[in-house]
């Protein structure tokens, strides 16, 4: 009776699942497939799923239209940068909070987390004016720094609650041995972290290759990455529904055949310390 009972409780919560993975991923279904409709297929009423004519005249447009490499290459360059510039800075501060913690640590970790409850327009106006007067604005240096320390309070947090499941006399018998600072964390414990710190690059890419707002308002022509590329098919005479699919298609790509590929070390990263 009790295995019936737990093979029906799975069977629940694996349809729920399923149902809940179609409804987040028929969005990315649908622009998919719009991108390869004509701009009347695209507003046709009732919408068209599968029946339609086929078309890559978008992609070909967009690929004529824009300098897609180059879009692409500067989304590398600044997600790529604003993460392990990140890492860099959060695998020691997350070491200090988690193996050598002060009465105000909780705190700390408090105020970080809350600095993301700030609306991003808030402080809009100043950085733009900065940027500007350090003549940094449309410059991939600064869209780095700026996103790196936007993420950093989730990155420390990650680390911080991994790097906790680590027992700590590890580290000491390291100490023990020898070991200096430098070498307790690069040799000791990153190694021990990996899964931990694998997802949290992933899941900050992610968020760095998909931030829209400080990108397309500190950015006009030499640092736009691909959220920039996307926005260009919005004008004054309406948007295009065919050809902004088509960009947005070629936008999220990269980013999810980084995420298939990367799935298993994800959901390992995110269950690490869950299951001793």
């Amino acid at each position: 009776m009790a295995r019936s009972v737990t093979t029906q409780r799975k069977t629940i919560n694996t349809t729920i699942a399923w149902i809940i993975g179609l409804l987040i991923f028929f969005p990315i279904l649908w622009t998919i497939l719009t991108s390869f409709k004509t701009e009347a297929q695209a507003i046709n009423d009732p919408p068209l799923f599968l029946f339609f004519d086929w078309t890559t005249e978008n992609y070909a447009t967009v690929m004529e239209r824009s300098n897609y490499a180059r879009f692409l290459w500067n989304s590398i360059v600044i997600a790529g940068g604003s993460t392990l510039l990140g890492i860099i800075i959060a695998v020691p501060a997350a070491w200090s909070m988690a193996f050598v913690p002060s009465k105000r640590t909780k705190d700390i970790l408090l105020w970080m987390l809350s600095t993301k409850m700030l609306p991003a327009v808030g402080v809009l106006y100043p950085i733009y004016l900065l940027c500007i007067r350090l003549g940094v604005l449309d410059n991939r240096v600064a869209l780095v720094i700026i996103l790196m320390l936007i993420n950093l309070p989730i990155i420390v947090w990650m680390l911080y609650t991994y790097f906790r499941e680590i027992p700590g006399e590890i580290l000491e018998a390291a100490r023990m041995d020898g070991a200096t600072l430098k070498e307790e964390i690069l040799y000791v414990l990153t190694p021990m972290a990996i899964p931990g710190i694998a997802s949290t690059l992933l899941l900050n890419f992610i968020l760095a290759w998909n931030e829209a707002f400080w990108t397309l308002n500190l950015t006009a022509a030499q640092a736009a990455p691909l959220t920039a590329f996307i926005a260009s098919y919005s004008s004054p005479e309406g948007l295009f529904y065919a050809k902004l699919s088509a960009a947005s298609t070629m936008a999220i790509a990269p980013i999810l055949i980084l995420g298939w590929f990367s799935q298993k070390q994800l959901v390992r990263g995110l269950t690490f310390g869950a299951v001793k």
